[in-house]
C-alpha cells in the first residue's frame, strides 16, 4: 500500500520555521514523508504564492497551519494587529487551496491556543466544558478558529490544537533555563500594577487575581506535539477543538522548582510583579504569559486512549533539558514540592 493510500502521504506544513514547526518537518522527513514547507522566508513556497499552495495541498495527505506572529511582544496597535493578520491571512489561503482542491486533503489540523479559555484557578477547562476568556489574547484564538472552521469542507476533517506551553530544547523552557542559571529561576509572583485606560480598552490588561505564585501552568512536551498529530491521522472521529496539554497541569511555583531541580540550581530569586514588569518593557513582551492561570485538561484525548509519553512534568523538563532520570533523592528536599497540584 502507498503513503498516500494508507492516508500518511504528502504533508502540507504552513509555518515550518518555528520551534514546532522544524521539529515536526524533521520528524516527518526522517519517517520518509514528503513535506511541503510554507513560510515568509527558507520555505519551499510563501503565503503569496496561492496557486502554488494549491497545488500542494491538492492530494495532500495531511495539512498542518501553525503560523502566525508570535504573541511573544509588546501588545502595541501595530503588533496587535500583525498578530490577528497573519492568523487569519495564513489560515484563510489553506481554506482556499483546500476547498478548490480535486483531492482534498483528509485532515486539516490548525494551530490555536489554550489561551482561548478563561483566568482559571478554580477547575480545570475542556473542550466540553471550557469557558471562554475575554482580552485580547482570547479574542485572537476564537478570531483564529473561525477562519478554521468557515465554510463547508466535506472533504477534511478540521481539528483546532489548543495547544499549551510547549517544552522541549528551546522554546520557553530555553529561557526559563537561562534564567534560573543565572539565579533568576524563582516563583514568578502576580501582584497589583497600575493599567492605563488605552490598555484596558485594547483588552491587553493583566488584572491581579492569583497569589503565591499558583498561577496554573498547563504544558505538553514537543513529542506529544507530534505524537497527538499522528493519533488525529489516527482517529478519524476526533475534529473540532482539541486540547494539546498534558493531563497533569502545574502551577509557576512548582515548575520554577522543578527547573531548578534539573539543572541542580539551589536557589532561585523570586520576582514580584513589579520586576516582571519592568523586564517584560525591556525585552519587549507581555506579563499575562506568565501570570494569566492556563489550566486546560486533554478530555478528547484522553477519552479516545491517546497515552502520552511524557505525563510527568519532572521527567519532561530534564527530557528537554537532555538529562536522564532524576537522582534518587529524599521525598521533599524542596519546600516547594510540599506545594502539591
Amino acid at each position: 500500500m502507498s503513503a498516500h493510500e494508507d492516508g500518511r502521504g504528502r504533508v502540507v506544513l504552513g509555518g515550518s520555521t518555528g520551534f514546532i514547526g522544524q521539529d515536526l518537518a524533521r520528524r516527518w522527513r526522517a519517517a520518509g514523508r514528503e513535506v511541503v514547507t510554507i513560510s515568509r522566508h527558507d520555505a519551499d513556497l510563501s503565503w503569496d504564492d496561492q496557486s502554488g499552495i494549491d497545488a500542494a495541498v491538492d492530494g495532500a495527505g495531511l495539512v498542518v497551519g501553525l503560523a502566525g506572529r508570535s504573541v511573544n511582544c509588546r501588545y502595541t496597535p501595530a503588533n496587535r494587529a500583525e498578530i490577528f493578520r497573519s492568523r487569519e491571512r495564513t489560515t484563510a489561503a489553506l481554506h482556499t487551496a483546500i476547498g478548490r482542491a480535486a483531492t482534498p486533503p483528509p485532515l486539516w489540523v490548525n494551530s490555536s491556543t489554550a489561551t482561548i479559555y478563561r483566568h482559571a484557578e478554580d477547575r480545570a477547562q475542556t473542550e466540553a466544558s471550557g469557558e471562554p476568556g475575554t482580552g485580547f489574547s482570547a479574542e485572537v484564538a476564537k478570531a483564529w478558529e473561525r477562519a478554521l472552521f468557515a465554510g463547508d469542507l466535506p472533504g477534511t476533517r478540521r481539528v483546532a490544537l489548543r495547544t499549551a506551553i510547549v517544552l522541549g530544547d528551546g522554546g520557553v523552557l530555553g529561557t526559563l533555563r537561562t534564567l534560573a542559571r543565572f539565579g533568576l529561576g524563582g516563583t514568578q509572583y502576580d501582584g497589583h500594577w497600575p493599567v492605563g485606560r488605552a490598555r484596558r480598552e485594547a483588552g491587553t490588561a493583566h488584572d491581579f487575581r492569583t497569589r503565591g505564585g499558583r498561577q496554573r501552568f498547563s504544558w505538553v512536551h514537543l513529542d506529544d506535539v507530534a505524537g497527538i498529530i499522528a493519533f488525529l491521522e489516527d482517529h478519524p472521529a476526533l475534529e473540532g477543538p482539541v486540547n494539546v496539554v498534558a493531563p497533569g497541569a502545574s502551577d509557576n511555583r512548582t515548575l520554577m522548582a522543578t527547573i531548578r531541580r534539573a539543572l541542580d540550581v539551589p536557589f532561585g530569586l523570586p520576582q514580584p510583579r513589579w520586576m516582571l514588569e519592568l523586564g517584560a518593557i525591556g525585552i519587549r513582551t507581555e506579563t499575562e504569559l506568565i501570570l494569566k492561570s492556563r489550566w486546560a485538561a486533554p478530555e478528547k484525548l484522553l477519552a479516545a486512549g491517546y497515552a502520552f509519553a511524557h505525563p510527568d512534568l519532572d521527567e519532561a523538563v530534564r527530557a528537554s533539558f537532555g538529562l536522564g532520570a532524576a537522582p534518587s533523592r529524599d521525598p521533599d528536599p524542596l519546600p516547594s514540592r510540599r506545594e502539591s497540584l
